[in-house]
């Protein structure tokens, strides 16, 4: 009786910040194939052979594997993936991760020892700046040894 509308919003306000700091799991020794669509932050330990479509944070750990087609908030990466990587803000590559793949993302951090075999567009609008500015380069740089 007392107080009924402010424990309703106290459970609701409580059922937000629960479903925020939630953590999907996938866990080393679990095979999915199929899609996944997640409001919240994701760690894959098992395989994936699938898309995966994120509004938060995509962790890939040591032993977890993914194939196909990701888009997420963040990503870190420490174990294997191979597909398509669209990533809004940072990307993070540990030193045991093997990334083969076409990667679009605002910031990239390639640790050393990781295996980075992508073609890979950075910026907040992902376009192809870094191909052209290095094609630019190149031209600057051959009269100078010729």
């Amino acid at each position: 009786m007392f107080g009924s509308k402010t424990d309703d919003k106290n459970k609701k306000a409580l059922a937000q910040i629960a479903s925020s700091a939630s953590v999907n799991t996938l866990v080393q020794g679990t095979v999915v194939v199929g899609n996944i669509v997640a409001e919240s932050d994701i760690r894959i330990d098992g395989q994936l052979d699938g898309n995966l479509k994120c509004a938060a944070k995509v962790i890939i750990g040591s032993t977890g594997k993914v194939k196909g087609d990701v888009q997420c908030a963040n990503a870190i990466i420490e174990g294997g993936f191979e597909g398509k990587l669209r990533v809004q803000e940072v990307l993070n590559v540990k030193e045991t991760a093997n990334v083969i793949g076409d990667i679009k993302t605002d910031k990239l951090i390639v640790h050393s020892g990781a295996v980075f075999n992508v073609t890979c567009a950075m910026g907040a609008s992902h376009s192809s700046k870094s191909a052209s500015g290095t094609d630019a380069l190149s031209k600057q740089a051959a009269p100078a040894n010729a």
